[in-house]
Parts: structure tokens; sequence; C-alpha cells
């Protein structure tokens, strides 16, 4: 199965990604960890990516293309992937548009994991508290819901529109929404 999980900061995407893919046998790919790993590595798309992390600016849609079409050519895709945090924006839909029509597959589905806005803002905020987050204010939070608001909810008609889209309350326990995420799946 290959899918892309889409949903606000704070939905909970990283933590079902974790459990949608052990169940589906497919790994979770988030671009957050395939900037660590390149980082890390020393890779040439590493070493360009802290060029922009260290600074504090976004890592540009070209090079995070580049690593996710990377990850995406490794053996263990073979069976499918759920991607998480990528595509972000329309230009990376359409790269990964690219990336899919040259290995000859498709997406299966689009999750999106709904939540109410100022319930996500406590949730993050609880979250910084207990986790000792300083850099997570409540201004900070707000900016990323905005952020996740213009660049990334117009997917969310897009996917829509080419009937991929699948939509799952993402308040409550998290066996709660895994358990709404696989029925939603299994409804397909």
């Amino acid at each position: 199965m290959r899918l892309v999980l889409l949903g606000p900061p704070g939905a909970g995407k990283g933590t079902q990604a974790v459990h949608l893919a052990a169940r589906l046998g497919i790994p979770a790919i988030s671009t957050g960890d395939i900037f660590r790993s390149n980082i890390k590595g020393g890779t040439e798309l590493g070493r360009l990516a802290q060029s922009f992390t260290s600074s504090g600016r976004l890592v540009p849609d070209e090079v995070t293309n580049d690593m996710v079409r990377d990850r995406l050519a490794q053996d263990d895709v073979a069976p499918g992937f759920l991607l998480d945090g990528y595509p972000r924006n329309a230009a990376q839909v359409e790269a990964l548009d690219g990336m899919l029509a040259e290995a000859g597959t498709k997406l299966d589905a689009v999750v999106l994991i709904t939540a109410d806005t100022e319930a996500l803002i406590q949730r993050l905020l609880k979250r910084a508290q207990i986790e000792a987050r300083e850099d997570d204010t409540e201004a900070v939070i707000r900016h990323r819901q905005d952020v996740y608001a213009e660049e990334t909810a117009p997917l969310i008609g897009l996917y829509d529109g080419r009937g991929l889209l699948l939509r799952v309350d993402g308040m409550g326990g998290v066996d709660e929404v895994t358990d709404r995420l696989f029925a939603a799946l299994d409804g397909r």
C-alpha cells in the first residue's frame, strides 16, 4: 500500500504513521527522518540540507524532493510506503507524481487526520511543557498552524478531486484514532 498522511501540526501524524506502518508492513517515511539520516551520514544532500537548517531556513523543495526520490528508490519500499510530512505543497505533489510515474506506480490513498485547531494548540502546548520544548511557544505553534493552512491544506482539495482522500477524526486516544484509520482504509 502506498499512502500519504496529511494533517495539521499536532494531529498525531507521526504517532499514527508508526502504528500504520507496523500493521501494514511498510516503512513510514518522514521527511524529518530523511533529513536527519542524510545529515548524520554526511551525504551530499545532507550537507546541502544542513546548510539551510543550520541557519534556520527551510530546506528548498528541490533538495527535499531529491531526498524523497532517493528514499523511495530503496528496496524496502517495494511493497509500499507511508509518507509523513511529504508532500507539503503543490510543487511537491507534482514532484511526487513524477517519482511514482517513473516507478510505474501510484498512491492508493491520502489519509487526512482532522482535528480542531484550538484543541491542537492546547495539545501541543501540553506536549511542549511535558517535553520541556521551550521553543514551542503558543505564537510558534499558531504560526505552524497558519503555515499548514496556507501551504498544505490546499492539497486536501487536490487529492479529494483525484478520489484518493480519506478523512479521519484525529481527536481521542491513540488506539481509537488508529482504529478509525484502519476502518477508513478497509472501507476503500
